[in-house]
């Protein structure tokens, strides 16, 4: 293709059943988006702007370290941004927001402040950012910001709680080769910001109060209590009991104010059970890569200490504890076909993947995923800086949806509403092109 916009538009035609809105969306977070000086806010005091400021909240999701994005390091880019509107009339579309200097993709504001997505020199979307939310005005008695402790994404749906800012899977032999968590800690404590190694637990209720008194419309609706994978202990304590006990101190705080959810391993059923009897209502064991062989190349540490074979036993295992809806493994989208291991077509690799969707939905389990960013200072990263295809993204959410159907199942709980105009979801447009139960008023 000679243009960008000349891929998009042939995607769009040749794939009329992904909304438009999802290939945007697919690009977007696969290549990320420049942000003109314009576009950018004053955050040199994070809780005093009128925009909502990207948070980090686990991984970079960025094309290129902080000293070098520029401005967009300086003056944080928010944390999503929304599409609407432009010559191809998007329906309300949140996407998270992966800072890319050199992407085709930029957003700018006209002469008259109102921002706008560019792609190929053309206004392709209006732009809206996400507010301030009261909450973030507010600090803790100790002094550390509500966003620090416990930030919102999703548009303010989900707290993210990274209890645990790095991984013990540690070192070329065993980090998930795509993954950046330990460097995105390195970077941000580098440059002198707050960035907690292990979050207290008085301070998550501290922060989740004044998100509950604040939060006065009740858009904050589930939380995710995630971090690092624990090998050994943390605290002394294992990762069941780990990420657990914050579970149970806000079940105990907060009774049912919000859909508590644990990203972790694939731990042996017994502790599944342990985060349920903690009050974790939704189980995250992710999958990261279906095939076999990639699995082992691109997750040495998790192949090592568990197994591919026994990680999908224990999903299944747990759905006997959550039951099978509520166990929603994700994988990294795009890495399957990552040099120099990943499948060579869009064919083999839809294929591979689409078995791994089958093995799980025939159990009545419904994976999720995330769209890869290919952070620079990853293995996959720096071999592969451009990503997977535009088409690989587009034909997975074809064939998503269709497995899906094809099971019966319908759009996972505690990921907001689906449907395109509808979706919250902003780091893959799975929920965008599931079918809409309902309008939602915006």
């Amino acid at each position: 293709m000679d243009s960008r916009t000349a891929l998009v538009e042939d995607l769009m035609e040749r794939f009329p059943h992904v909304p438009r809105e999802a290939v945007f969306k697919e690009d977007l977070l696969r290549g990320g988006v420049a942000f003109d000086p314009s576009a950018l806010s004053d955050t040199t005091n994070e809780a005093a702007g009128e925009v909502k400021p990207k948070s980090y909240f686990i991984f970079s999701f960025d094309h290129g370290t902080l000293p070098e994005l520029g401005e967009a390091a300086l003056r944080r880019p928010p944390e999503e941004i929304i599409l609407t509107g432009g010559p191809y009339d998007l329906r309300r579309t949140v996407v998270s927001v992966r800072v890319n200097p050199a992407s085709p993709y930029r957003v700018a504001a006209r002469e008259d402040g109102v921002l706008g997505l560019y792609l190929d020199g053309r206004r392709i979307a209006d732009v809206g950012v996400p507010p301030m939310p009261e909450y973030y005005r507010h600090k803790l008695s100790n002094g550390k910001s509500v966003m620090e402790v416990a930030p919102t994404i999703q548009w303010g749906y989900l707290i993210y709680l990274t209890a645990f800012r790095v991984c013990q899977y540690f070192g070329a032999k065993e980090e998930c080769q795509y993954c950046d968590i330990n460097h995105n800690w390195r970077q941000h404590k580098a440059a002198g910001r707050p960035y907690t190694g292990v979050k207290d637990v008085d301070e998550v209720l501290e922060a989740l109060e004044i998100i509950d008194r604040y939060d006065t419309a009740r858009i904050s609706t589930a939380y995710t209590l995630t971090g690092g994978a624990i090998t050994s202990k943390v605290q002394g304590l294992d990762e069941a009991d780990f990420y657990g006990r914050y579970a149970k101190a806000i079940e105990e705080h907060f009774p049912g104010r919000w859909i508590g959810k644990v990203v972790a391993q694939a731990l042996p059923k017994p502790d599944v059970q342990r985060f349920k009897d903690y009050g974790v209502q939704i189980y995250h064991p992710n999958f990261e890569v279906w095939d076999e062989y990639l699995f082992k190349m691109y997750c040495p540490g998790k192949e090592r200490y568990v197994g591919r074979d026994e990680w999908h036993k224990r999903i299944l295992d747990s759905t006997e504890v959550f039951g099978a809806r509520n166990v929603i493994p994700n994988f990294v989208a795009g890495v399957e076909m990552a040099e120099p291991f990943g499948f060579k077509t869009v064919d083999e690799a839809i294929a591979s993947t689409t078995e791994g969707l089958r093995f799980f939905m025939s159990h009545g389990i419904t994976p999720r995923f995330t769209t890869w960013c290919p952070e620079p200072t990853t293995p996959l990263g720096r071999t592969n800086p451009d990503g997977a295809p535009l088409e690989y993204h587009i034909r997975l959410l074809q064939a998503y949806r269709q497995t899906m159907e094809d099971f019966g199942l319908s759009s996972p709980p505690g990921y907001g509403p689906p449907g395109a105009g509808n979706a919250v979801f902003s780091v893959s447009s799975f929920m965008d092109s599931l079918p809409a139960d309902a309008p939602v008023e915006v």
